[in-house]
């Protein structure tokens, strides 16, 4: 679980690194663009938290630091706006994926000890 953990981490790394850098044209609509933000991020956070489940300190600076990097960059594309709320929010859904994702591996360890 823990490979293919990293592997959906590295997967949903490069997907929103397209959509956060791509020309606005070409990011993927699928709704309300903070629902988007917060899923990507929701979703990343999970699987570097099953991925890297010892790391928690790792993982939680890995999702603030790609937040920040990445809406910086949108500073260099005339097309796109980097917001400080806009990455703010991504960190937070990262942390809450983070978070998440430790949920169930407690859960699993407690019913895993329960056989």
């Amino acid at each position: 679980m823990t490979s293919l953990s990293r592997l959906a981490a590295l997967v949903l790394l490069a997907v929103i690194t397209f959509a956060t850098l791509s020309p606005i044209q070409l990011r993927p609509h699928l709704g309300d663009a903070n629902v988007e933000r917060a899923l990507a991020y929701v979703l990343l956070g999970v699987a570097l938290a099953l991925g890297f489940p010892s790391r928690v300190t790792q993982t939680v600076l890995f999702v603030c630091a790609v937040a920040g990097v990445l809406e910086f960059l949108q500073l260099f594309d005339p097309g796109r706006h980097a917001r400080v709320l806009d990455g703010l929010l991504k960190a937070a859904a990262g942390v809450v994926g983070i978070i998440l994702g430790r949920f169930v591996i407690a859960w699993v360890s407690r019913a895993a000890e329960r056989r």
